[in-house]
C-alpha cells in the first residue's frame, strides 16, 4: 500500500508541475518577442535618428538653404554662394529618381497585371509553367547583372537607333522596369487570387463573358491590392542604385530629354560616398540625400498602409 501511494502521490505532483511548466514555457516565449519587437524597433529608431541627424547637420551646421536644396540646380557642396553658404542643389537628382521610378512604373504595371491575369484567370496551369520561373529568375538576379546588362545592350540599343549617347533616364528606366516585374506581378497574383470565386461565379451567372468578368469584376475588386503591388514597385526602383549608376550617365544636371545623361539620389550617394570626409560639408550633403531616400521611403509604406485601410474597410 505505501508503494502505490507513493506512486500516487509522484503521479499527482507531476501533473501539478505540468500546468506550471507550460506557463513557464509561454512567459519565456512572450519575453522572448517582446525582446525581439524591441530590438527592431530600437534599431528602426536608431537609423532614423543617426540618418536625421547627419542629414540636418547640412542645414545647421553649414547653414544651407533649405529651400536651395530642394530648388537648386547646381550641386557642389564644396564652393560657397554669395552669401556663404554650401552650393548644395539637389533638385536635379531627385527629378530624376522621380522620373526613373514613374516611367519604370508606368511601362511594368500593364506587363505584371497582364501577366498576373493570364496567369490567374485565363490559362492558370499553362502560366504558372510558363511565368513562375521566369518570375523566379528576374528575382534571382542580382542587380549589377541587370546594371551590366543594361550597359551592353540597352545603352548601345539607344545610342544607335534613338538618339544621344545612350546614358539616361530611358536606360534607367528600361533597366528598373524588368527589375521591378516579378515583385509587382507576384504581388498582382496574390491580388487577383484573393478575390473570391462567388463573385466570378455571380458574374458568368448573369450572363457576363469571361473578360467582362475579369475586367468589370476581378480588376476591379483587386484594385486596392493592384495598386499596393505598383507602389511595392515603385519603393524598391526609387532605391536602386547601382544599377541605376551604370545606365544613367551620372550628370549632376537637369535633365531635359530621356536621352541625355542624368542622375538620381542613389547613383550621386554610391559615387561620392567613400571620397568624402565624414563630418565635412559633401559627406553632410551626401546624408542629406540619404535622409531624403529614408523620408520618400516612408511615404511609400504609408500609401501602403493607408490603401491596406481601406481595403479592409471596403
Amino acid at each position: 500500500m505505501s508503494e502505490n501511494a507513493l506512486k500516487w502521490t509522484e503521479q499527482v505532483v507531476k501533473n501539478q508541475a505540468k500546468p506550471r511548466s507550460k506557463i513557464k514555457i509561454e512567459r519565456r516565449g512572450k519575453m522572448m518577442t517582446l525582446i525581439c519587437i524591441a530590438l527592431m524597433a530600437v534599431v528602426a529608431a536608431s537609423i532614423f535618428i543617426f540618418v536625421a541627424s547627419k542629414g540636418l547637420a547640412l542645414f545647421f551646421e553649414h547653414h544651407a538653404s533649405v529651400f536651395e536644396f530642394f530648388t537648386g540646380k547646381d550641386w557642389n557642396p564644396s564652393k560657397k554662394d554669395a552669401v556663404g553658404n554650401p552650393v548644395a542643389g539637389a533638385l536635379p537628382m531627385i527629378t530624376g529618381s522621380f522620373a526613373v521610378t514613374f516611367l519604370a512604373a508606368i511601362i511594368c504595371a500593364p506587363l505584371a497585371i497582364g501577366g498576373a491575369v493570364f496567369m490567374t484567370e485565363i490559362s492558370a496551369k499553362r502560366g504558372q509553367k510558363m511565368l513562375q520561373p521566369v518570375i523566379e529568375l528576374l528575382v534571382g538576379i542580382p542587380s549589377v547583372v541587370y546594371g551590366f546588362i543594361g550597359l551592353s545592350v540597352v545603352v548601345p540599343f539607344l545610342r544607335e537607333h534613338v538618339s544621344g549617347s545612350g546614358f539616361g533616364i530611358a536606360a534607367g528606366t528600361i533597366v528598373l522596369a524588368v527589375m521591378i516585374l516579378p515583385t509587382v506581378m507576384s504581388l498582382s497574383v496574390d491580388a487577383i487570387r484573393a478575390v473570391p470565386d462567388s463573385l466570378r461565379e455571380a458574374s458568368l451567372a448573369l450572363g457576363a463573358t469571361r473578360w467582362q468578368t475579369t475586367y468589370k469584376v476581378v480588376l476591379r475588386t483587386a484594385r486596392p491590392g493592384l495598386l499596393t503591388a505598383v507602389i511595392f514597385g515603385m519603393a524598391r526602383a526609387f532605391g536602386e542604385a547601382l544599377a541605376v549608376q551604370m545606365v544613367i550617365g551620372n550628370a549632376t544636371v537637369m535633365p531635359r530629354s530621356l536621352f541625355e545623361p542624368a542622375s538620381t539620389l542613389t547613383s550621386i550617394l554610391t559615387m561620392g560616398m567613400g571620397n568624402t570626409v565624414m563630418g565635412s560639408v559633401e559627406n553632410n550633403a551626401l546624408w542629406t540625400l540619404a535622409l531624403v531616400l529614408l523620408l520618400m521611403s516612408l511615404v511609400f509604406i504609408i500609401i501602403v498602409r493607408f490603401i491596406g485601410r481601406r481595403r479592409e474597410a471596403a
